[in-house]
This record gives structure tokens, sequence and C-alpha cells, in this order.
């Protein structure tokens, strides 16, 4: 894996710098596990914005926002024709 360089005279550390320079400091299989433990975090939090698209979806549909139609009809609207 490449690593990055960055050139010290214009370099100002974010909190994003700080968490890889605190991430490439640990052990191997440290790293691992925290690679693993962000992408099981991701995972859920994307469960939750489609698990919040759904709620607002059937919101939508009980109080009769939700428009229906075929892709025909999707198009239409789209393209105003």
């Amino acid at each position: 894996m490449q690593k990055l360089e960055f050139d010290m005279t214009s370099y100002q550390e974010t909190p994003f710098q700080k968490a890889i320079e605190a991430v490439e400091s640990l052990p191997f299989d440290e790293r691992e596990e925290v690679l693993e433990i962000i992408r099981m975090r991701l995972a859920e939090d994307r469960r939750e914005e489609i698990a919040a698209n759904a709620r607002e979806a059937v919101e939508a549909v009980r109080e009769r926002r939700a428009q229906y139609g075929t892709i025909e009809d999707l198009k239409k609207d789209i393209l105003g024709g």
C-alpha cells in the first residue's frame, strides 16, 4: 500500500489527519480491527438511513402524498412532457 506524503511547509493537522496518524501508529492487527469496526458502524448507519427513508415513505403513503405510476409516467413528470 502506498503512503501519502505531505509538504510540511503548508501542512495543517486536521482531525482527519490526526485520526489517520493514530490508526497508523497501531500494530497491524489492531489497524485491521479498527477497519472492521468502522465498516460495521458504516453498515449500521446505512441501515438506519434506509429505515428512516422507509418510515418517511410509509408516512407519505398514509398521508396520500405519495405518487404512483408507471416508468412512462415518471419520464413524463421528469421531462415535462
